[in-house]
């Protein structure tokens, strides 16, 4: 087999792993190390000295040292030095610090202030508790960028609120699956950080092209939820005065001070440092982890055994992350340096399409990976094979990130294997049966691919305030 072929083998071994349950971090470290040491071993060099000993009868401290050379291999050399790169990277040294916001945020107690503050302030509109549940969603993924933890709480504190006031049950799981998957898109996006190291695009950039996308796609979700409600008022009846109470608006005032306000005020803080230029990511979700410990203290949420359990998912997270950075890069380094990349492109570029086209495809290719993979493992494995292409098809990598970020909102929202509605299914009421969860994410499904084409129609959408910020 030539070294091209063996490159394409060892592309469709990782896959058939991937789907076998397989590590996926450590399998692509395994067959990196196992493929590399393949790839750099120095065949004739080993023979040559091997013949040469058996000449001259070589001693047992030269055949020892001929033993040796089995390991003196590059491949060990490029791991360690991957590793090293990986974690001296200052864009992934945000990671850990934005997780441990929302993940303190998480545990702070208070998304159920900011929902129950949003839904007797949107009362009299029609579908309530829809666009409250949704706009906390969405501030919640936006501080927290897990979607399995957003979906599970919103759906511990949101959906019975949600059934007891009498909304279908398919209409109120879809719109917390859908929400809790805005924080792939909405910075500060821990999915954009990683894009960002795997792409070697500015961060600040692609912060500043997501926020138009995000808005987005959050206002076509809120025009589906109201015009659902008013077309169709029985999925989402108008709540008692029993169900939600009226204030007076003093009070209503005094409660979104204390639950909206500071968690978004410190949403906007950090994102507003790293758009303006105050701060570096790192530093800006450095504020970030302070000012969700501050808000814990705040709230009196703050305990020992909190901050412990924040600290561990973070470390895990960032381990899983940075681990899978280390596997990718070996991985890629060996794949590309035995021709796999370039049969790739030669494929590719000989197809004759359009960039269009190219977009199409790669975007297809994508959201079949969102069924079995993580975004984790499709950002870092997979859209580095698209990269190279891209100055090909003279398509910018600031605006492929972005419909990547929209394109990873369907792969959670799409059945079979919508993650999303599964995290739902997991802690919802024993009545909400997974087809209802399935019928209620189709239609904002199709809000993100609605999305996208708006993307591939009006690409100002992305471009507009990075230029406008930061010029072209």
């Amino acid at each position: 087999m030539t070294d091209p072929q063996i490159a394409l083998m060892m592309l469709g071994l990782f896959i058939v792993f991937v789907f076998l349950g397989f590590p996926i971090a450590f399998t692509l470290m395994a067959m990196g190390i196992g493929f590399g040491y393949y790839a750099y071993f120095d065949e004739r060099r080993m023979w040559r000295d091997f013949n040469r000993l058996e000449e001259n009868a070589g001693s047992w401290e030269q055949w020892s040292t001929w033993f040796e050379g089995f390991f003196n291999n590059r491949i060990f050399d490029l791991f360690v030095n991957q590793t090293f790169t990986v974690m001296s990277n200052e864009v992934l040294t945000a990671v850990p610090l934005f997780l441990f916001m929302g993940y303190i945020v998480e545990r702070a107690n208070i998304v159920d202030r900011l929902f129950s503050t949003l839904n007797i302030a949107s009362k009299n509109m029609p579908g309530s508790m829809g666009i409250a549940a949704l706009i906390t969603c969405a501030l919640f993924a936006t501080a927290t960028g897990i979607v399995g933890a957003v979906v599970t709480l919103m759906g511990l504190l949101a959906l019975p609120a949600m059934l007891k006031a009498r909304y279908e049950p398919s209409f109120a799981s879809g719109i917390i699956c859908a929400g809790g998957t805005l924080g792939i898109l909405i910075p500060p996006s821990i999915m954009l950080i990683v894009y960002a190291a795997a792409s070697n695009v500015s961060i600040v950039r692609l912060y500043a092209a997501a926020l138009l996308p995000g808005l987005t796609l959050v206002g076509l979700y809120l025009v589906y939820i109201v015009g659902r409600s008013i077309l169709q008022p029985s999925v989402a009846p108008k709540p008692t005065s029993e169900e939600v109470p009226d204030m007076p608006m003093g009070k209503l005032m005094l409660m979104i001070v204390t639950s909206f306000l500071p968690l978004a005020f410190l949403i906007f803080a950090v994102l507003g440092s790293i758009l303006f230029g105050l701060a570096t990511p790192t530093e800006a979700a450095s504020i970030g982890a302070l000012g969700g410990m501050l808000l814990a203290v705040l709230y009196r949420a703050m305990t020992w055994q909190r901050l412990r359990e924040s600290v561990y998912l973070t470390v895990r997270t960032t381990a899983m992350v940075c681990w899978l950075f280390v596997g990718s890069y070996t991985f890629s380094a060996v794949f590309s340096y035995l021709g796999g990349e370039t049969v790739i492109a030669e494929f590719v570029e000989g197809l004759n399409l359009s960039p269009i086209m190219f977009l199409i495809l790669a975007q297809l290719i994508i959201f079949l990976l969102g069924w079995p993979l993580e975004w984790s493992e499709i950002i870092i494995i997979f859209v580095p094979i698209f990269l190279p292409l891209l100055a090909f098809f003279d398509i910018d990598p600031l605006f492929f990130g972005i419909l990547v970020a929209l394109n990873l909102q369907t792969s959670f929202l799409t059945p079979p294997m919508a993650m999303s509605a599964y995290y739902l299914k997991g802690i919802a009421p024993p009545g909400i049966k997974l087809t209802h969860i399935f019928k209620g994410v189709m239609p904002f499904l199709f809000c993100v691919i609605l999305s996208m084409v708006l993307m591939y129609a009006f690409p100002q959408i992305v471009f507009y305030l990075p230029e406008l910020f930061y010029g072209g």
